[in-house]
Protein backbone atom coordinates (compact mmCIF):
# COMPACT_ATOMS: atom_id res chain seq x y z
CA UNK A 1 0.00 0.00 0.00
CA UNK A 2 1.24 3.49 -0.70
CA UNK A 3 2.16 5.88 2.06
CA UNK A 4 -1.08 7.17 3.56
CA UNK A 5 -1.91 8.37 7.02
CA UNK A 6 -3.89 6.41 9.57
CA UNK A 7 -6.69 8.98 9.28
CA UNK A 8 -6.91 8.25 5.55
CA UNK A 9 -6.95 4.52 6.26
CA UNK A 10 -9.84 5.02 8.67
CA UNK A 11 -11.72 7.11 6.08
CA UNK A 12 -11.16 4.42 3.45
CA UNK A 13 -12.47 1.77 5.82
CA UNK A 14 -15.55 3.80 6.78
CA UNK A 15 -16.34 4.67 3.16
CA UNK A 16 -15.98 1.04 2.10
CA UNK A 17 -18.28 -0.07 4.92
CA UNK A 18 -20.85 2.48 3.70
CA UNK A 19 -20.80 0.68 0.36
CA UNK A 20 -18.48 2.83 -1.76
CA UNK A 21 -16.99 0.83 -4.63
CA UNK A 22 -13.41 -0.40 -4.14
CA UNK A 23 -12.37 0.97 -7.52
CA UNK A 24 -13.73 4.45 -6.72
CA UNK A 25 -11.76 4.43 -3.47
CA UNK A 26 -8.73 3.19 -5.37
CA UNK A 27 -8.90 6.15 -7.75
CA UNK A 28 -9.65 8.64 -4.97
CA UNK A 29 -6.75 7.65 -2.70
CA UNK A 30 -4.29 6.34 -5.29
CA UNK A 31 -4.16 2.87 -3.78
CA UNK A 32 -4.57 -0.46 -5.55
CA UNK A 33 -7.91 -2.16 -4.99
CA UNK A 34 -6.18 -5.18 -3.44
CA UNK A 35 -4.68 -2.88 -0.82
CA UNK A 36 -8.10 -1.51 0.08
CA UNK A 37 -9.57 -4.99 0.38
CA UNK A 38 -6.63 -6.03 2.56
CA UNK A 39 -7.09 -2.96 4.77
CA UNK A 40 -10.81 -3.67 5.25
CA UNK A 41 -10.15 -7.32 6.17
CA UNK A 42 -7.35 -6.28 8.54
CA UNK A 43 -9.53 -3.76 10.39
CA UNK A 44 -12.48 -6.18 10.46
CA UNK A 45 -10.23 -8.77 12.13
CA UNK A 46 -8.30 -6.54 14.58
CA UNK A 47 -10.32 -3.34 14.83
CA UNK A 48 -9.05 0.20 14.33
CA UNK A 49 -6.45 -0.33 17.07
CA UNK A 50 -4.27 -2.24 14.58
CA UNK A 51 -3.52 1.09 12.90
CA UNK A 52 -2.50 2.91 16.06
CA UNK A 53 0.63 1.06 17.16
CA UNK A 54 1.69 -0.56 13.92
CA UNK A 55 4.02 2.12 12.60
CA UNK A 56 7.66 1.10 13.07
CA UNK A 57 6.64 -1.95 15.07
CA UNK A 58 9.55 -4.22 15.85
CA UNK A 59 9.31 -7.93 15.09
CA UNK A 60 11.93 -10.18 16.68
CA UNK A 61 13.75 -12.91 14.76
CA UNK A 62 11.63 -15.56 16.44
CA UNK A 63 8.38 -13.80 15.56
CA UNK A 64 9.43 -13.34 11.94
CA UNK A 65 10.54 -16.96 11.64
CA UNK A 66 7.29 -18.23 13.17
CA UNK A 67 5.22 -16.12 10.76
CA UNK A 68 7.34 -17.10 7.75
CA UNK A 69 7.12 -20.80 8.60
CA UNK A 70 3.34 -20.57 8.67
CA UNK A 71 3.48 -19.67 5.00
CA UNK A 72 6.32 -21.95 3.89
CA UNK A 73 5.76 -25.07 5.98
CA UNK A 74 2.03 -24.92 6.73
CA UNK A 75 1.19 -23.75 3.19
CA UNK A 76 -1.04 -20.93 4.46
CA UNK A 77 -1.58 -17.99 2.12
CA UNK A 78 0.46 -14.86 2.60
CA UNK A 79 -2.70 -12.77 2.71
CA UNK A 80 -4.38 -14.78 5.46
CA UNK A 81 -1.25 -14.99 7.61
CA UNK A 82 -0.54 -11.27 7.25
CA UNK A 83 -4.12 -10.41 8.25
CA UNK A 84 -4.12 -12.81 11.22
CA UNK A 85 -0.79 -11.46 12.46
CA UNK A 86 -1.93 -7.85 12.04
CA UNK A 87 0.75 -6.78 9.56
CA UNK A 88 -0.06 -3.43 7.92
CA UNK A 89 0.68 -4.83 4.48
CA UNK A 90 1.12 -8.22 2.92
CA UNK A 91 4.19 -6.86 1.11
CA UNK A 92 5.98 -6.81 4.44
CA UNK A 93 5.58 -10.57 4.77
CA UNK A 94 6.50 -11.11 1.11
CA UNK A 95 9.77 -9.22 1.70
CA UNK A 96 10.52 -11.27 4.81
CA UNK A 97 10.01 -14.51 2.89
CA UNK A 98 12.18 -13.30 0.01
CA UNK A 99 15.03 -12.33 2.36
CA UNK A 100 14.57 -15.59 4.30
CA UNK A 101 15.09 -17.63 1.14
CA UNK A 102 17.98 -15.44 -0.10
CA UNK A 103 19.81 -15.93 3.21
CA UNK A 104 19.65 -19.71 3.13
CA UNK A 105 16.46 -20.04 5.17
CA UNK A 106 17.76 -17.88 8.00
CA UNK A 107 16.17 -14.77 9.44
CA UNK A 108 18.73 -11.99 9.42
CA UNK A 109 17.74 -8.77 11.09
CA UNK A 110 18.41 -5.59 9.26
CA UNK A 111 20.50 -3.17 11.25
CA UNK A 112 18.57 -0.01 11.87
CA UNK A 113 19.87 3.51 12.07
CA UNK A 114 23.11 5.03 10.99
CA UNK A 115 26.24 2.91 11.49
CA UNK A 116 28.74 4.10 14.08
CA UNK A 117 31.99 5.18 12.46
CA UNK A 118 34.96 4.52 14.67
CA UNK A 119 38.64 3.80 14.22
CA UNK A 120 38.20 0.03 14.54
CA UNK A 121 35.38 -0.10 12.02
CA UNK A 122 37.25 1.95 9.44
CA UNK A 123 40.35 -0.22 9.71
CA UNK A 124 38.34 -3.40 9.25
CA UNK A 125 36.74 -1.93 6.14
CA UNK A 126 40.18 -1.01 4.82
CA UNK A 127 41.48 -4.54 5.52
CA UNK A 128 38.49 -6.04 3.74
CA UNK A 129 39.00 -3.73 0.77
CA UNK A 130 42.72 -4.53 0.60
CA UNK A 131 42.06 -8.28 0.77
CA UNK A 132 39.44 -8.03 -1.97
CA UNK A 133 41.74 -5.95 -4.17
CA UNK A 134 44.63 -8.37 -3.65
CA UNK A 135 42.43 -11.29 -4.70
CA UNK A 136 41.28 -9.38 -7.78
CA UNK A 137 44.89 -8.50 -8.59
CA UNK A 138 45.96 -12.15 -8.37
CA UNK A 139 43.06 -13.17 -10.61
CA UNK A 140 43.94 -10.53 -13.21
CA UNK A 141 47.62 -11.54 -13.22
CA UNK A 142 46.65 -15.16 -13.81
CA UNK A 143 44.32 -14.08 -16.60
CA UNK A 144 47.12 -12.11 -18.29
CA UNK A 145 49.46 -15.11 -18.09
CA UNK A 146 46.77 -17.33 -19.60
CA UNK A 147 46.21 -14.91 -22.47
CA UNK A 148 49.96 -14.69 -23.12
CA UNK A 149 50.28 -18.49 -23.28
CA UNK A 150 47.19 -18.78 -25.45
CA UNK A 151 48.57 -16.16 -27.83
CA UNK A 152 51.90 -18.03 -28.00
CA UNK A 153 50.12 -21.30 -28.83
CA UNK A 154 48.05 -19.65 -31.56
CA UNK A 155 51.16 -17.99 -33.00
CA UNK A 156 53.06 -21.30 -32.97
CA UNK A 157 50.25 -23.00 -34.88
CA UNK A 158 50.23 -20.23 -37.47
CA UNK A 159 53.97 -20.59 -37.90
CA UNK A 160 53.66 -24.40 -38.36
CA UNK A 161 50.95 -23.95 -40.97
CA UNK A 162 53.09 -21.44 -42.88
CA UNK A 163 56.12 -23.79 -42.84
CA UNK A 164 54.02 -26.63 -44.29
CA UNK A 165 53.04 -24.51 -47.29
Amino acid sequence: MSKITNEERIKIYQERKKGVNVYKLSDKYGIRSEGIEYLVKLIDRHGLEVLRGAKNKYYSKKEKERIIKRVIENKETINSVAIEEGLLSRGMLQNWILKYKENGYNVIERKRGRPIMGKGRKRSIDKDKIKKLEEENTYLKAKIEYIKKLTAVVQARKNQQQKKK
